[in-house]
């Protein structure tokens, strides 16, 4: 195939290999310079040449297409093209090759990653606090200090939870990379690393939304349109972890029982879970369109992927409940500049929809199995029943708690009065 002058959007577009296959683009710029595309749509970027006086042309990883840009790849590439000028070896750059960091971590998401109940996090947060700081350094090159450096600017901005995560995510990276053994790293930078001592003890959430909250969360969510201020409202009526709600299908729901089925590839504990619906998550999925295209429930391409970007939507959501609790305030006669919403996460559903039925006294055995935590040890093994009706009678009780919550007349808000039009 003859070299063409790349661009981005070339590059975009480009295709998967054949199955068991790869193939590469010569790029008419920059000579040798190659983006290698392979049967599962994974690009990089290659130098093809002679390297240190061998007999034959080969290629090897500039980067990988996403982590490097085409620019970047250019002037890469001509920075080799003066080392082999000049008899040297890029290998001897402890930046170049195929073990960089960007470029290993692109095989860790893909092969390791992907498929994983949290994957979107950890990509996300391996894309936006790992990749910036060790892109084009080479694995082994990273250092114990360079962990450190990491972690303390994390926990420099407050971000104590997150500090843990990051560096959570670096030490399972790691471990696995040597576990492959074909990176050229045999000690992980984040060996005799203590969580504990570096950052301090993690402390579990213990967020609950207040009475107050939960109106204006719900007020917030009926003025936010499909698929997010729906999928909020599905989240707190049932009490069900994001990705459960996110991504679910119409097939896992029976209407006519007033059932949720979470298949078991779905469910954190590998087992299928049922959820029996309340008349108000009824009535919210009755809301819901049905499309052609796809099965998701809440979707921004017709049903075909389910709706993600949650971290944009959880801000306009902030947004909306400090607007509503400020008239709240104005309301009551108290000075609107004086409220404050304290940061919660969307988990913090759950554990508040929980931390309610306990106060409607529902028993913690029936509470954890509403929300999808199994029975344990012989319980687990001799206990087969499914306790379906008495899980249906407390998110019954629940949703009409919700009811005199939302129906308080400081708070205004109805639960599914005057839903806006989809």
């Amino acid at each position: 195939m003859s070299p063409r002058t790349l661009t981005e959007p070339y590059i975009k577009a480009l295709k998967p290999a054949p199955a068991g296959q790869r193939y590469a683009i010569a790029d008419a710029i920059v000579p040798g310079l190659k983006v290698r595309v392979t049967d599962r749509g994974a690009k990089s970027f290659v130098l093809w040449r002679r390297y240190g006086g061998a007999a034959h042309p080969a290629a090897r990883a500039l980067g990988a297409v996403g982590t490097m840009t085409l620019a970047e790849a250019r002037d890469k590439a001509r920075a080799w093209l003066e080392l082999i000028k000049r008899g040297e070896d890029p290998r001897g750059d402890a930046t170049a090759g195929d073990d960089t960091f960007g470029v290993v971590v692109e095989e860790y998401l893909r092969r390791h990653v992907a498929g994983q109940r949290k994957a979107a996090d950890v990509e996300r947060e391996i894309r936006k606090e790992l990749l910036p700081r060790w892109r084009n350094k080479a694995l082994a090159a990273i250092t114990r200090k360079d962990v450190t450096h990491l972690v303390d600017e994390i926990k420099d901005r407050g971000a104590l939870y997150q500090a843990h995560n990051v560096l959570g995510h670096a030490k399972t990276f790691f471990n696995w990379a040597i576990e492959r053994g074909i990176y050229g790293i045999e000690v992980s930078p984040c060996d005799r690393i203590k969580p504990s001592r570096l950052i301090g003890p993690k402390s579990p959430r213990q967020r609950v939304l207040s009475d107050i909250e939960i109106a204006a969360l719900w007020r917030a969510t009926r003025r936010m349109q499909y698929p997010i201020g729906p999928l909020f409202q599905m989240m707190l009526l049932c009490g069900q972890r994001k990705s459960e709600v996110a991504e679910a299908q119409w097939r896992e729901f029976d209407l006519r029982n007033q059932l949720w089925t979470v298949p078991s590839e779905r469910f954190k504990s590998d087992a299928v879970h049922t959820v029996p619906l309340s008349d108000d998550a009824l009535v919210l999925l009755k809301t819901l369109p049905r499309w052609k295209a796809g099965d998701f429930l809440f979707s921004s391409n017709g049903g075909v992927k389910p709706v993600n970007g949650f971290s944009k939507a959880k801000a306009r959501l902030d947004a909306r409940m400090l607007l509503t609790l400020k008239a709240l305030a104005r309301k009551r006669g108290d000075d609107p500049r004086n409220v404050l919403l304290q940061p919660f996460v969307l988990h913090d559903l759950r554990r508040t929809m929980r931390t309610r039925l306990s106060a409607l006294r529902i028993v913690d055995e029936v509470a954890e199995m509403v929300i999808g935590h199994g029975r344990k040890g012989i319980q687990r093994v001799y206990d087969q029943h499914q306790y379906l009706p008495e899980m249906r009678e407390a998110l019954d009780r629940w949703a009409a708690l919700l009811h005199r919550i939302t129906e308080q007349p400081s708070n205004v808000v109805p639960l599914f009065a005057d839903r806006p039009a989809i």
